[in-house]
């Protein structure tokens, strides 16, 4: 799996906190957690990759304040670092429901970027890691690992929904169901924290 090593995904982080920082930070490192967390209980994935794959799923924002150009700026840019493997999970983690118009967030670049995103989407088949994150970045708030409804109403919240929303709603919860029946227990019983940041303030995010 060509992916960094933990030590280069964290000095990207930071380099890219330098240069964008915001809740998305923290975000990133729990999403980083939660993978690890529940890749440990997992018959067929690797801790320490998925921990990897977590830190950098949302590296695009280094590049500033995008919508979802942002999927598209970390893929780039990590394939341009020679990481394959990290730059298609920047491109999948949004993707529960393999289509443009399914995720939460303004497309904010040309006609023909998001024309690639859907053929390259269209084209792959979902890997288990590419679910992991999928399912971490839908449980973790930058205040830490939540109920995944918690998540999915405060992201509403903030981007609206469109006539995907339910049905990428139910797409997470069948990955859910998937990684339980895999670990043989329920994800929030190997999520740390999850009461505390479900029931806290969430604060901006």
């Amino acid at each position: 799996m060509t992916i960094p090593s933990l030590e280069q995904a964290q000095a990207y982080l930071r380099e890219a906190e330098r240069l964008n920082p915001g809740p998305w930070i923290a975000h990133s490192r729990y999403v980083a957690e939660a993978a690890r967390a529940i890749a440990a209980h997992h018959p067929a994935l690797d801790p320490d990759r998925a921990h990897i794959l977590g830190w950098l799923h949302d590296i695009g924002r280094r590049f500033g304040v995008t919508g979802m150009r942002h999927v598209l700026d970390g893929f780039r840019f990590l394939q341009a670092e020679g990481f394959e493997d990290a730059a298609r999970v920047c491109l999948t983690h949004s993707f529960a429901i393999p289509h443009i118009d399914s995720v939460a967030g303004t497309w904010d670049c040309s006609a023909e970027d998001v024309a690639f995103v859907q053929q390259t989407i269209a084209s792959w088949e979902m890997n288990d890691y590419d679910r992991l994150i999928q399912l971490c970045d839908a449980v973790a708030l930058p205040t830490g690992c939540c109920l995944m409804e918690k998540r999915l109403v405060d992201v509403a919240l903030r981007y609206g929904v469109n006539p995907y929303t339910l049905r990428r709603w139910q797409a997470l919860f069948d990955i859910q169901y998937d990684f339980e029946s895999a670990i043989g227990q329920s994800i929030y019983a190997v999520l740390p924290d999850v009461v505390a940041a479900t029931f806290g303030s969430t604060g901006p995010t």
